[in-house]
């Protein structure tokens, strides 16, 4: 199998099987109607387009796996599949676990470590709120560790949830040796919960696509919900704690334009916005060098972060 990472511009791939993530039929500016897909494999996604509509042999949907004949080209700085033929692929012919982008970490070692970083939450309350979801509660625990963290550009993978709160978590933890204003405890519950919503804002593999509620709630109002029916339940949590908490979730995309609720009007707040930020940025960048052409320094202008990009010496050993 010719997995998505390994193509390069000017090949040629023929009978290969990819997941076709979404479908959709365009126009162009000729007038000339052609059709656009998201193909995917474990390794990532790519762009493909069918110019001749007899190139689909037969019908096809999104979330189908497809036989694909293409040559691989360049749009825009980033690959992309001129589609020749394309049509469905019958189950057997595939499989499943070599289409879904997994994390390329130990899921029970994340796991173990996010337990003992609960473990050492000192203040009662926090940590039993934190031992409830991720320690007691099977059906939560189960999709927190194999959840995806995004449709797209970072931990957008098969763990990627459970990787993301854990390296946010372990930077709130260096934050918090750092600078005694923060409070540990409050700044390492956030950390674990700032993201919960999200798996009630995407949906499981294949699809990993927003959900009715994500597309109307988001994440940030989800989750901070989800902490907010519980402690109400607990009756006995304090109000105040309660409060900066869950502000910490509402406030963890930092600006309003990036959808927080809130702007961060706490250390442990602001604290937990440079570190998701921080994880999720440089996610980013390690997926955009895992991707690119291994022998090129500059790998193209990225719009997130609004520059040409290179690789550093670190990052081509």
């Amino acid at each position: 199998m010719r997995f998505i990472q390994e193509l390069r511009e000017n090949d040629f791939i023929k009978n290969e099987i990819y997941l076709c993530k979404s479908k959709q039929v365009l126009t162009g500016k000729s007038g000339k109607s052609y059709v656009s897909l998201m193909l995917q494999d474990k390794t990532g996604m790519i762009d493909a387009k069918i110019w001749d509509f007899n190139a689909e042999i037969e019908q096809y949907e999104s979330m189908d796996f497809v036989h694909i004949d293409a040559r691989v080209t360049s749009f825009q700085d980033s690959l992309q599949l001129n589609v020749s033929r394309i049509y469905k692929a019958r189950e057997g012919e595939y499989y499943p676990e070599d289409y879904f982008p997994v994390t390329t970490k130990n899921v029970d070692g994340m796991y173990k470590e996010v337990k003992e970083l609960i473990a050492s939450i000192k203040e009662p309350n926090l940590r039993i709120l934190a031992e409830d979801f991720f320690v007691n509660d099977s059906d939560f625990v189960k999709s927190f560790r194999y959840h995806s963290a995004a449709k797209a550009v970072h931990h957008s993978f098969v763990g990627g949830l459970l990787e993301h709160t854990l390296s946010v978590a372990k930077l709130c933890d260096f934050y918090a040796m750092n600078y005694p204003i923060l409070n540990r405890d409050i700044l390492i519950t956030a950390a674990l919960f700032h993201d919960v919503g999200k798996m009630q804002e995407l949906s499981t593999f294949p699809e990993n696509d927003y959900t009715d509620d994500g597309q109307l709630l988001g994440h940030i109002f989800i989750g901070a919900n989800i902490v907010s029916n519980y402690i109400k339940k607990a009756n006995k949590f304090p109000a105040k704690l309660a409060n900066e908490l869950i502000h910490c979730i509402l406030a963890h995309h930092g600006e309003l334009e990036y959808g927080s609720p809130k702007k961060p009007a706490t250390a442990e707040a602001l604290a937990l916005h440079f570190a998701d930020n921080l994880d999720a940025k440089m996610q980013t960048m390690t997926e955009i060098f895992a991707s690119a052409d291994k022998k090129l320094e500059w790998v193209g202008y990225q719009k997130l972060f609004e520059s040409n990009i290179k690789r550093s010496t670190k990052t081509k050993e």
